[in-house]
């Protein structure tokens, strides 16, 4: 195998491929990455762990067609340090060589036979907005659960309807929903899949450059696997498998009080009060007429408060929050002000945006965050 490619167009194609190899792979080819030099004048990088894949394909001079498997994070690190001229990369016997001006660096190769075959990209389903993708995972998998002892937590749903995709995420403290148009490749098309909310992230944010994303789903006969590609580059991942708890149904029908306040004077308050609040301590935030009042800190501990003018509409209510979980609805909204509705001082309490004071609420992204109980 010989072939002559652009530093950066190498750099960028191997980083991307790399991304998600396994830190601990339970073989040691599970942690190369796959070089396949055609022809044609196309080398296509892999990588595959057996539930994640991924597959990217650049332009390249080949004199020598053939196939290679080194070690993906050292060859990332390698491309990404060379100096910005064209990489020669030449298999002679059991090794690689990358030479780059008087750069020159040698790696041994992996055993190619040994290596897995990668999954085949499922049936397209459709395409979405590249920049909406993003956006919408990004909203939904804060509130996705990081503990891998409850698998089914940390993944996220995405229920299909027609032309639209709802995507839901919960770690039992918080509920995250946000529903976004897509293009379906059949108009009547219903499905649910359960997906990684890291590889959904990894995805989104890796392929949302592009105007559009390809989405393919595999939800039949055995195997079942989630498909992205833009750009020459293909992921695919393995679903989730289990029963999604009925999260919807968290989501209140009426709510008697609701507050509206400024969106990032709220963020920007509650950072500075949360200074004081120790660890696994709440931050108050007390809603009367005109005004909302944050504290937090108690006895002879550092104390804070601070006051915003907020639109109050029912009763007076004091709810108290983790500081971090309320800061993380805060910052998926992209709205100038922020709607809370409240049924009790105790229950659930929804987060959604709107775009002025006394505007109404844009029910695209719902958050729902489950208050701490607080001695008065």
């Amino acid at each position: 195998m010989r072939f002559r490619v652009e530093r950066d167009v190498l750099a960028e194609a191997v980083t991307w491929t790399a991304r998600s190899l396994p830190t601990r792979p339970p073989v040691p080819v599970l942690a190369g990455v796959r070089l396949e030099a055609s022809s044609s004048g196309v080398v296509q990088l892999s990588s595959f762990d057996y539930e994640v894949s991924a597959r990217s394909e650049i332009a390249a001079d080949v004199s020598e067609p053939g196939t290679v498997l080194v070690s993906g994070r050292l060859l990332a690190e390698i491309s990404r340090a060379l100096p910005g001229k064209p990489v020669d990369v030449v298999l002679e016997g059991n090794k690689v060589t990358l030479t780059c001006g008087a750069s020159r660096f040698t790696l041994l190769t992996m055993p190619v036979d040994d290596y897995p075959a990668l999954p085949a990209m499922p049936d397209l389903a459709g395409t979405i907005d590249g920049a909406e993708l993003t956006s919408a995972v990004a909203q939904v998998t804060v509130a996705a659960s990081r503990d891998d002892t409850l698998p089914l937590l940390t993944g996220v749903r995405m229920e299909i309807e027609g032309d639209v995709i709802t995507l839901l995420a919960t770690d039992r403290y918080r509920l995250a929903m946000r529903v976004l148009s897509w293009h379906p490749a059949s108009p009547g098309m219903s499905s649910v899949a359960l997906v990684r909310a890291r590889t959904l992230s990894d995805a989104a944010k890796s392929l949302g450059g592009s105007n559009q994303v390809s989405l393919a789903l595999s939800t039949g006969g055995g195997v079942d696997l989630i498909g992205f590609e833009a750009g020459g580059r293909h992921t695919t991942s393995l679903l989730v498998d289990g029963d999604y708890p009925p999260v919807r149904r968290l989501f209140p029908d009426e709510t008697p009080i609701h507050a509206v306040v400024a969106t990032q004077a709220l963020t920007d308050a509650a950072r500075r009060v949360a200074l004081v609040a120790e660890r696994n301590t709440p931050i108050r935030l007390a809603f009367s007429e005109g005004q909302l009042v944050l504290d937090a800190g108690q006895g002879d501990d550092a104390q804070a408060s601070e006051a915003l003018e907020a639109v109050l509409v029912g009763d007076d209510i004091t709810v108290a929050f983790n500081p971090q979980f309320l800061l993380d609805g805060l910052g998926a909204l992209s709205t100038d002000f922020v709607r809370m509705s409240f049924t009790h001082p105790n229950k659930p309490v929804e987060f959604t945006g709107q775009e002025s004071l006394e505007g109404e609420d844009i029910s695209s992204y719902r958050y729902l965050l489950v208050p701490i109980r607080f001695a008065s």
